[in-house]
């Protein structure tokens, strides 16, 4: 247990090894100028300090067993040619591959979602959150990607070894992000990247990507919170087929401005896991009962569950989410089949 707070603490002495400059954001109204940091328009609402972040980390490493660290959960391993069918231009489907990363596919353009394939969520390779499933495809395994979409920073959303690994193997996609992630990605080699505040809208491979408010955070080191913006996106591909991925968030009135200002989305990626303990996971991350009310506020036709399952980040067992997803669909009265939580690699043909 003394080894791995130590490991802890070198992890989080790694944190305070330079950040990328950032570019002038003073423009954003989302930017709070005399503080240098991205604001919501609800105020920032996850004020915990490192102390804090460091107390969650050392209850999670000290609490009893969690089954699924050790067991893990089901993978289904396919070939690439079974994962995705390249021939089929009408296809129209989602694979979950773990975590926050999944490929949605319509119309024959894929689109990534925070894409981490590192065995662990950290920026070293000896500390940190690790994997308890592998990701179900390769990085070589993947079909090309035309877009990659990132939310945020956090590590577990933005794994930079990852990006250099994509960058080799597919170096044509074009990276959407919120405000100051570009110099990240930099640091790696990318410059197919476009930056857009929230309810800003970019087109790139015939699909509109529009950012929009979620309430979350963000940091890579102990003192550069906020530095950088983090956000959901909508995709609206060329027949007006839309695309919502909420990335990381607490629950708010988001959701419903989004759906106001975007329109409904025809399918959802919605986190469920990664809440407790509530009093200190409430203002970040959402339950699964409220990822339930983030469908109901979307009016979304379909959506699959993240964030969940794959890295144990917080105190409840990882089994967990998708049974109180279970419970709160059938509250809600709404058909099991809409909101999906899939196996690992499992892919879901809309």
């Amino acid at each position: 247990m003394k080894r791995l707070w130590i490991m802890g603490g070198a992890a989080l002495a790694v944190f305070l090894t330079g950040c990328a400059s950032m570019p002038d954001y003073s423009a954003s109204p989302n930017y709070d100028v005399e503080k240098g940091v991205f604001v919501h328009p609800d105020g920032d609402q996850n004020d915990k300090s490192i102390g804090d972040l460091l107390g969650l980390m050392r209850k999670v490493l000290t609490r009893p067993s969690d089954p699924a660290k050790k067991s893990g959960f089901p993978v289904i391993a396919p070939s690439p040619e079974a994962a995705f069918d390249a021939a089929s231009p009408d296809a129209n489907s989602v694979i979950w591959i773990g975590h926050s990363t999944l490929v949605f596919e319509h119309q024959g353009l894929r689109v990534m979602t925070d894409p981490i394939f590192s065995d662990r969520a950290s920026p070293v390779s000896f500390a940190g959150p690790k994997r308890v499933v592998p990701p179900a495809l390769g990085i070589l395994d993947l079909p090309p990607i035309d877009v990659v979409v990132i939310s945020h920073s956090h590590y577990d959303h933005l794994d930079l070894p990852s990006i250099r690994q994509l960058l080799v193997a597919q170096p044509d996609i074009h990276y959407v992000v919120p405000l100051g992630i570009a110099p990240l990605l930099a640091k790696v080699g990318v410059r197919n990247v476009t930056e857009i505040d929230w309810w800003q809208s970019h087109m790139v491979a015939g699909v509109k990507i529009t950012a929009a408010p979620v309430h979350h955070w963000s940091s890579r080191a102990p003192f550069n919170r906020n530095r950088t913006q983090w956000a959901g996106f909508m995709v609206q591909f060329a027949d007006g087929y839309k695309f919502y991925f909420a990335g990381d968030s607490g629950y708010g009135g988001d959701f419903v401005k989004t759906r106001e200002r975007l329109g409904t989305p025809n399918f959802a990626a919605i986190p469920i896991g990664a809440y407790e303990p509530r009093n200190f996971m409430k203002s970040s991350h959402v339950n699964p009962e409220e990822a339930v009310q983030i469908f109901q506020d979307l009016e979304v036709q379909n959506a699959v569950a993240i964030h969940w399952g794959t890295f144990k980040l917080t105190l409840e067992q990882m089994a967990e989410p998708p049974v109180r997803l279970a419970a709160a669909l059938k509250a809600a009265a709404i058909v099991p089949a809409r909101f999906r939580a899939l196996t690992h690699g499992e892919r879901w043909d809309l």
